[in-house]
C-alpha cells in the first residue's frame, strides 16, 4: 500500500482525481467547491469555448439588439438613434394585413405536414441502417443518403425540375405512351407534397445521424434478454428500440415546434414565381419581400420579433407537456 500511494503521488496532476463540484465534509454534510476551486480545475476546458463563445455573441446576441427597430419608423439613412419611436403601430399594421396571415396559414400548413410525412422518415431510415449487418453495405447506403444534404437548394429544385417539369423525364414518358404530360412543378395543387418530397429527398438521411447515436447507445443486453424471452424481431423493436429512441424523439419534435414558423427561405423563395404567392408565400419570404424590396424595414422587424415569440412560446410549452409525460425535454425540471 506505501509503494503504490508513492507511485501514484510520484505521477503528479496527471493521475490525480478530478476535483467534485461537491465535498462532504465532517457530519457528512455536502459542500460546494469554491468559484475559483472549479475556475482552476476547468480552465482549459473554458479557454476552448471562448472562441464558440465569441461567435454566439457576435452572430446571435448582439444582432437581438436590432429589434429595436420593429418599435421604430425604422430609415438607414438617419439610422436608429434618430429614427422616430411609433411603438406598437408595426404589429398593429402587421395584425390588419391579411397577406401576413396568409404566410403564417401556409407556413403552419406546411409545418404540420412535414411533422407527420417527414419528421418519422430519419427515425425509420436510422431503424433501417442499423439493421443492416454487414459494415460495408451500411457504409455504402450511408454515403448515398446523405450526400443530397450538402447540395443547394438551385440544384434540388433544378433535379425536380429536370424530373417532375412540364418537360421533364416524368412527362416525355407519358407522351412516349400516349398520354398526356404531367408538370407537377408549376401545380399550386400538389406544391406541398412537392416541397415535402424534396426536403425528404434532401435533409432525411442527414437527419438519420441523431438517431443512429441514439441506436448506439442502447443496451445490447437488452434486445438479448429481450430475445431469449422469446420476443421476435417487431415485439424488440416495439419495446427496446422505440423506448430507447423516444427521449430524442421528444427533445427533436420540441425543438421542431419551436420553429414551426420557419420552414425556410431559399427552397420557397426559388419555386415562388412558379406556383404563385398564394401557394409558396411563407413568413420567410413575405419578410423578404415586405422589407428589401419595399423598404419597410421596421415592418419586416415587427413579423421578424412575433415569429421568434410565438417560436419561445412553442418550445417552452411543448417542453412542459414533455415534462407531464416523465420526459426531460430540453431542459430539466426544476
Amino acid at each position: 500500500m506505501l509503494e503504490r500511494s508513492a507511485d501514484s503521488g510520484a505521477a503528479g496532476d496527471l493521475t490525480a482525481p478530478a476535483v467534485p463540484d461537491t465535498t462532504r465534509g465532517a457530519g457528512g454534510r455536502v459542500r460546494r467547491v469554491s468559484l475559483r476551486a472549479r475556475l482552476r480545475r476547468d480552465w482549459q476546458l473554458l479557454l476552448m469555448t471562448v472562441p464558440a463563445i465569441g461567435l454566439l455573441l457576435v452572430f446571435h446576441y448582439v444582432p437581438l439588439l436590432g429589434n429595436v427597430i420593429a418599435f421604430q419608423d425604422y430609415s438607414p439613412y438617419v439610422g436608429i438613434k434618430d429614427s422616430p419611436w411609433v411603438g406598437l403601430a408595426n404589429f398593429q399594421w402587421l395584425v390588419l394585413d391579411e397577406s401576413f396571415w396568409d404566410a403564417t396559414l401556409n407556413t403552419l400548413t406546411i409545418t404540420a405536414f412535414q411533422l407527420v410525412f417527414y419528421f418519422p422518415v430519419p427515425i425509420v431510415l436510422a431503424i433501417l441502417l442499423d439493421s443492416v449487418v454487414r459494415p460495408r453495405l451500411r457504409l455504402l447506403i450511408q454515403s448515398v443518403v446523405y450526400m443530397p444534404h450538402f447540395f443547394s437548394w438551385v440544384l434540388v429544385v433544378t433535379l425536380f425540375q429536370q424530373m417532375f417539369g412540364g418537360a421533364g423525364l416524368l412527362s416525355q414518358t407519358l407522351r412516349d405512351h400516349g398520354y398526356s404530360g404531367l408538370d407537377i412543378m408549376t401545380n399550386p395543387d400538389t406544391f406541398l407534397l412537392l416541397v415535402t418530397g424534396e426536403t425528404i429527398w434532401k435533409d432525411a438521411g442527414w437527419g438519420a445521424i441523431i438517431f443512429l447515436a441514439a441506436l448506439a447507445a442502447i443496451d445490447q443486453n437488452l434486445y438479448e434478454a429481450a430475445a431469449v424471452d422469446g420476443a421476435g424481431r417487431r415485439r424488440r423493436l416495439w419495446h427496446v428500440t422505440l423506448p430507447g429512441l423516444r427521449p430524442v424523439v421528444v427533445l427533436l419534435l420540441i425543438l421542431r415546434l419551436g420553429d414551426a414558423l420557419n420552414v425556410g427561405f431559399e427552397q420557397f423563395f426559388i419555386q415562388r414565381d412558379a406556383v404563385g404567392r398564394d401557394a409558396a408565400e411563407v413568413l420567410d419570404t413575405f419578410v423578404y419581400w415586405r422589407t428589401l424590396l419595399t423598404g419597410e424595414w421596421s415592418y419586416g422587424a415587427a413579423a421578424g420579433l412575433v415569429k421568434g415569440v410565438v417560436g419561445l412560446i412553442l418550445i417552452l410549452v411543448a417542453n412542459k407537456v414533455a415534462h407531464r409525460f416523465g420526459e426531460q425535454g430540453i431542459y430539466k425540471r426544476s
